[in-house]
């Protein structure tokens, strides 16, 4: 596929702004990641406050994600984004400040970690429910979707690795404060993007009534309970392994912080691997086939991850994991973000938020405790174990799913080659 086919999704002025501004922040907002995770381990040595510090920042998605889908079906999305943008710029300034003057404690960091949090939560959902405002129409979603997600993985890729190179210069600090600045950009072209105000959204309902009218709906429709319960799982158990790495690069690899930051880098690397391959691809055709065997490879590689004791090994296995991780997600997010009604798609889209985000929490905080009794290794491999049986399981299941979502593609019109990709129609090539 040549790079404007690759790329289609930018030829809308909305989208297009969108992608600088946030790219740029989303550079920053790794940064932050690896130097807030390297902070705490070089004040505790810890492996439980590593998971305590991500289960703070974390848990608040697994609390208010719900609640925050249900007003992204009834807010003005791009208000809501620049709002969630300019509090987590000031959140990252006061990191920086308390780094910067050598006062920050891990109470600090927990608060600002819970702060972060709380934003995101409603940040998330209007994110990717305003993706189909910005290319104006389902046509060019799924391409929006995989660029959104190369975005994020080459932010992952570069951000870890300056941040090692700005942590051992000038320290966490410097870190935090090029995060603050990121956000300007997308800011700024937030506010430069033209968006058709439209009717009103509904907002007729009460909100627990509105939450309770999108759980049922999710509940009710097995393709979109078992993709959200496959992305949950992996996680929950697979994800975890985020929050090791810099026990993995002091404690088992023997390295510092620019150990640290060629592993996430890694991982990264294999995730925009992932995302270019999803973005050319020409149709959806073979979804539902990709989303399990992506999960199975993301738990192989995991539990490959798991006993490598060199670096260049650890980094070709992290490569593996990223690729099936994104792979995984990004083309769940894309069969959602097609089959969903349009009047719930914030808060079916909270609901992936806190699948992939909201359980990340008490993942983070399973994972700390568990390497700090039985080992880091042997956490991983059993989180990489899970997510291949429930790849396996999704796999068992597929055929069920293609049935249930042809008629949603014979409803909207959607091209054959659309429906048939994600149904896999009886040629078995999904």
């Amino acid at each position: 596929m040549t790079a404007p086919a690759l790329l289609r999704a930018l030829s809308h002025r909305n989208y297009r702004l969108f992608f600088y501004g946030q790219g740029l922040s989303l550079v920053g907002t790794w940064i932050t990641r690896v130097a807030t995770g390297w902070l705490v381990y070089r004040i505790t040595g810890s492996a439980l406050l590593l998971g305590v510090v991500s289960f703070a920042g974390q848990i608040p998605n697994f609390v208010l994600s719900p609640l925050a889908g249900v007003m992204a079906d009834r807010w003005n999305l791009r208000r809501v984004l620049v709002v969630t943008q300019v509090l987590s710029m000031l959140q990252s300034f006061a990191l920086a400040a308390l780094a910067l003057a050598h006062v920050i404690t891990i109470p600090h960091v927990i608060a600002l970690s819970i702060v972060q949090g709380i934003v995101n939560a409603f940040d998330t959902p209007a994110r990717q429910a305003f993706a189909v405002e910005m290319v104006e129409g389902a046509r060019d979603l799924p391409n929006a979707i995989a660029i959104n997600s190369m975005m994020f993985n080459a932010a992952r890729l570069v951000g870890p690795m300056v941040a090692g190179i700005i942590i051992a210069a000038a320290g966490e600090g410097i870190c935090f404060l090029i995060d603050g600045v990121s956000y300007i950009a997308v800011i700024a072209c937030l506010l430069a993007m033209r968006v058709n105000v439209g009717a009103p959204r509904r907002a007729s309902s009460n909100v627990w009534h509105g939450l309770r009218e999108g759980v049922d709906y999710i509940m009710g429709f097995e393709p979109i309970r078992g993709l959200l319960l496959l992305v949950a799982t992996a996680s929950l158990l697979g994800m975890s392994y985020v929050v090791l790495l810099p026990m993995f690069a002091r404690e088992i690899l023997h390295g510092g912080a620019h150990t640290y930051g060629f592993l996430a880098s890694a991982s990264g690397m294999g995730a925009l691997a992932g995302a270019m391959y999803l973005a050319s691809r020409s149709s959806v055709r073979g979804l539902g086939r990709v989303i399990a065997w992506g999960g199975v490879l993301f738990g192989v590689a995991l539990i490959a991850f798991a006993f490598c004791h060199t670096t260049w090994l650890s980094m070709l296995a992290l490569f593996a994991a990223g690729f099936g991780m994104m792979v995984q997600n990004a083309s769940a997010n894309t069969i959602l973000q097609t089959i969903v009604h349009d009047d719930k798609r914030g808060r079916v889209m909270s609901f992936y938020a806190l699948s992939v985000l909201g359980v990340a929490p008490f993942g983070s905080l399973l994972a700390g405790s568990a390497a700090a009794r039985f080992g880091a290794p042997w956490t991983i491999f059993f989180g990489g174990a899970a997510c291949i049986i429930a790849a396996l399981t999704f796999l068992r299941r597929l055929p069920v799913i293609r049935r249930l979502i042809r008629p949603i593609y014979v409803q909207k019109g959607i091209i054959p080659e659309v429906a048939s990709g994600i149904q896999g129609a009886s040629t078995g090539n999904s």
